[in-house]
């Protein structure tokens, strides 16, 4: 029986996606009752901080895991379309601007993040890249991933997401574009300047859909198992704030009306590690106790595209100055979008 199920996706592809869906989406229609039916074993009162700070968990632990699972294998099939030689392809030789949009687009449905930046770095000088259009994409993998929407989408609705990913790439393109503008090429490490150009031609090899079903399932056991731990951390935070921080501390803390609050937000994320599934829940509780929506993105955004370990691992091909300069970008940038979400919404 095991044997027959594990040779499924493999014998009747279009089946198994179809069957994985259908079972997918009954299990995600009943983790209400069943986050409900955990805390109601637990002897607190549902209305209680800790029977709160419970039914959060229990609630947003299966639905972060399933959505992050979901998406993850289906990008994973998608991404067996865009591995880092066709990207490096598609880039190469493109004209300034143009490229930068185009470059910032692919980093939506590409999987990088920030400890695969100075590999993708060197393959990018490598093939001719310009720097401001390497950065447009270094910014965007992370930021502006489809992890983060897929998230965004399920616990904010469409209008949030949509408008995230609207000024992400927005970030992500001017960012790149500035960088690119004041040719810093001398400031990246020797050995990376004078490294000798490769070719960026990609021969596409047939793959049928079975193995991108399987690239999906890799997809999974890779990135699902490297970021649970951090998923859990964030859970855990979001429901300590939701059960027990006070609406009004947070709302005078986070709120539109300190105009403070979004470079603080910023402060506070660079120097911070994770991803967009640990700290959308984070997020989450942060928006329930009256935190201003584009304060709470400012510190997402500066989480995971500004993360102080992404520098360390860039310092291994940039100058200083460039950091310096690539981390002054991105912030101006954060910082616009979390001023005009709290002045949009």
């Amino acid at each position: 029986m095991t044997g027959l199920v594990a040779r499924w996706p493999q014998q009747s592809p279009r089946i198994f996606l179809i069957a994985a869906a259908a079972i997918w989406w009954g299990l995600y229609q009943t983790l209400v009752p069943f986050s409900e039916a955990l805390v109601a074993l637990f002897p607190v009162a549902r209305d209680s901080h800790l029977g709160g700070a419970l039914q959060f968990f229990f609630y947003d632990t299966p639905k972060v895991l399933m959505l992050l699972t979901g998406v993850v294998f289906a990008m994973g099939m998608i991404n067996s379309y865009f591995t880092p030689e066709r990207t490096r392809a598609l880039l190469a030789g493109r004209a300034e601007g143009v490229a930068n949009v185009m470059a910032a687009t692919l980093g939506i449905v590409t999987p990088f993040c920030s400890c695969s930046a100075v590999p993708l770095f060197i393959g990018f000088v490598q093939a001719g890249v310009p720097l401001g259009v390497t950065f447009s994409f270094l910014i965007s993998a992370p930021m502006v991933n489809e992890v983060a929407l897929t998230l965004l989408f399920g616990m904010f609705g469409w209008e949030v997401a949509l408008l995230y990913l609207g000024l992400g790439l927005s970030v992500a393109i001017v960012a790149g574009w500035i960088i690119g503008r004041l040719k810093m090429e001398d400031h990246l490490e020797d050995w990376v300047r004078d490294m000798p150009r490769a070719s960026a031609r990609f021969e596409d090899s047939g793959v049928t859909l079975a193995e991108r079903i399987e690239g999906g399932f890799a997809a999974v056991r890779e990135i699902v198992g490297k970021v649970w731990p951090y998923i859990l951390v964030g859970i855990g935070l979001g429901a300590l704030i939701h059960g027990y921080v006070p609406e009004e501390f947070m709302a005078s803390f986070m709120g539109k009306e300190a105009w403070w609050s979004v470079p603080l937000a910023v402060v506070i994320g660079v120097p911070m590690y994770t991803n967009a599934a640990g700290v959308i829940p984070i997020v989450q509780a942060l928006l329930s106790k009256g935190a201003a929506l584009g304060t709470v993105l400012a510190f997402m955004m500066s989480v995971i595209a500004l993360s102080l370990p992404e520098a360390i691992i860039l310092r291994k091909v940039l100058k200083i100055r460039l950091i310096v300069t690539f981390i002054g970008v991105v912030a101006a940038g954060i910082l616009l979008v979390g001023y005009l979400f709290n002045w949009l919404l």
